[in-house]
C-alpha cells in the first residue's frame, strides 16, 4: 500500500487512543493533501469518531497532528480551530431559536473581549462574505432567514456543515453527515460536498454510507480494531480482501 503522492496539508503520526485497558486507536497514520476529499470508513467500533475526537483535541493521544506543517498536538480545540481545523458531530445540535445564518454566525465571528459582552445582550451579527459563501456552496442560501426546526432533517445536516465551513477552515472534519438521509438526500450531500473541495477546503470524512464515501473520495483509509488495515484510491480499497472481509454481512455488497 502506498501513501497519498501529494504534500500533506493534514497528517498524522503514530496516533494511539487508550480508553483504559482499550486501544482504540493504535499507531494510526494518515494524511489529507490539499484539495483532497479523503474517506476515513470502517466497521462500527473501529475508531472513527475517536480519531477526529483526538485530531481536534477533544480526546488525549500518544502521537502526533499537523495542519500545513504546524503541530497541533497539545493545543486545546479552539487552537486547532484558529490554525485552520474544524468539525462537524454526529449530533447536529443547532441553534433553533436563531436563523440559518445567525447559525453561521455564531462559528464565523471570532469576537474580542468587548464585543463578546456586547453580543451577550443582543443576537448575532447578521452576515459576512464567509457565511455567504459557505450558504452558497451548499445552496442553503434560500432557507438563510428559516429557523432550523422547519426544516427538513436534510436541511438540517447541511447547515451543521455549512457552520463549520463559516469557520473558513483549511481542513474539515465530518463526522456522520449523512446518518438519517434518504438516498437521494445523501447523494445531493455528496454533490455539495464535491463542490466545497473544489472551492479550496479540503475534507475529512467519517460515514457509514459506502456508497457516499467511495463515490466521492479522492483517497479511502480503512479502520478496523483501531488499526489502518488498507488505504488507496476507492477503486484500489474496495477490492482489498481484507477490507472486505471486514465488512463481511449487508456493508460488503456496497464494495463490491
Amino acid at each position: 500500500m502506498s501513501a497519498p503522492a501529494t504534500t500533506a496539508l493534514l497528517g498524522a503520526q503514530g496516533v494511539s487512543v487508550r480508553f483504559g485497558g482499550l486501544r482504540a486507536l493504535d499507531d494510526v497514520d494518515l494524511e489529507v493533501a490539499p484539495g483532497q476529499l479523503v474517506g476515513l470508513i470502517g466497521p462500527n467500533g473501529a475508531g472513527k469518531t475517536t480519531f477526529i475526537d483526538a485530531l481536534t483535541g477533544f480526546v488525549p493521544c500518544a502521537g502526533h497532528f499537523q495542519i500545513g506543517g504546524q503541530e497541533l498536538t497539545g493545543l486545546p480545540p479552539h487552537g486547532r480551530a484558529r490554525l485552520g481545523l474544524a468539525r462537524t458531530w454526529q449530533s447536529i445540535e443547532l441553534f433553533d431559536d436563531l436563523t440559518v445564518r445567525e447559525n453561521l454566525a455564531v462559528a464565523a465571528h471570532r469576537p474580542s473581549f468587548f464585543s463578546t459582552i456586547k453580543e451577550t445582550l443582543s443576537r448575532p451579527r447578521g452576515s459576512s462574505p464567509e457565511i455567504e459563501r459557505a450558504l452558497d456552496l451548499l445552496d442553503l442560501q434560500q432557507w438563510g432567514e428559516a429557523l432550523p426546526a422547519d426544516l427538513p432533517q436534510g436541511q438540517r445536516k447541511l447547515i451543521g456543515v455549512a457552520r463549520a465551513l463559516a469557520a473558513t477552515p483549511r481542513v474539515l472534519c465530518l463526522d456522520e453527515p449523512a446518518a438519517g438521509l434518504d438516498t437521494q438526500e445523501s447523494e445531493e450531500l455528496g454533490h455539495r460536498l464535491r463542490r466545497v473541495v473544489e472551492n479550496g477546503t479540503s475534507i475529512l470524512l467519517v460515514d457509514h454510507d459506502m456508497g457516499l464515501v467511495l463515490g466521492i473520495s479522492d483517497y479511502v483509509y480503512v479502520l478496523e480494531f483501531g488499526k489502518i488495515i488498507a488505504h488507496g484510491p476507492p477503486e484500489t480499497v474496495r477490492r482489498d480482501p481484507q477490507v472486505i472481509t471486514a465488512y463481511l454481512g449487508s456493508a460488503a455488497e456496497e464494495l463490491t
